[in-house]
C-alpha cells in the first residue's frame, strides 16, 4: 500500500514558476513509477508526463521544455518543476503511481493522490 499526498499548488501569475511536490509513504518508494496529470475544470484528465525508478523521464508535447519531473528517493518525493506558467495551465495537479517501469499516459496506475490546485492568472 502507498499513499501519495499533493503540495505546492497556488495561485501564480502567467510567466511565474510553481514546484510541485509528491510525498509518498508506505511501501518502497524506490520500486515505483511516478506520473503527473492534471484535470481543468469540464475537460477530460490530462498526462503530464512521468520518471521511472530509474529517473528516466517522459513527458507530453504540451509541457516540454517547460516542465521538469525529478525524484529523489531518500526522501521519497517526485517533484514537478513548472516554468513558464501560461492561464492554460490552471488545474489540479495529480501524482500517480505504479510498481512498473511504464509512466505512460495509458499506464494503469495502482495510487492516486488528491490533487493540488494550480492557478494561473493573466
Amino acid at each position: 500500500q502507498m499513499e501519495l499526498v499533493e503540495s505546492g499548488g497556488g495561485l501564480v501569475q502567467a510567466g511565474g514558476s510553481l514546484r510541485l511536490s509528491c510525498a509518498a509513504s508506505g511501501d518502497s518508494f524506490s520500486d515505483y513509477g511516478v506520473a503527473w496529470f492534471r484535470q481543468a475544470p469540464g475537460k477530460e484528465r490530462e498526462y503530464i508526463g512521468g520518471i521511472t525508478r530509474t529517473s528516466n523521464t517522459r513527458y507530453a508535447e504540451h509541457v516540454k521544455g517547460r516542465f521538469t519531473i525529478s525524484r529523489d528517493n531518500a526522501k521519497n518525493t517526485v517533484s514537478l518543476q513548472m516554468n513558464s506558467l501560461r492561464p492554460e495551465d490552471t488545474a489540479v495537479y495529480y501524482c500517480a503511481a505504479r510498481r512498473s517501469m511504464a509512466v505512460t499516459a495509458t499506464t494503469f496506475y495502482d495510487y492516486w493522490g488528491q490533487g493540488t490546485q494550480v492557478t494561473v492568472s493573466s
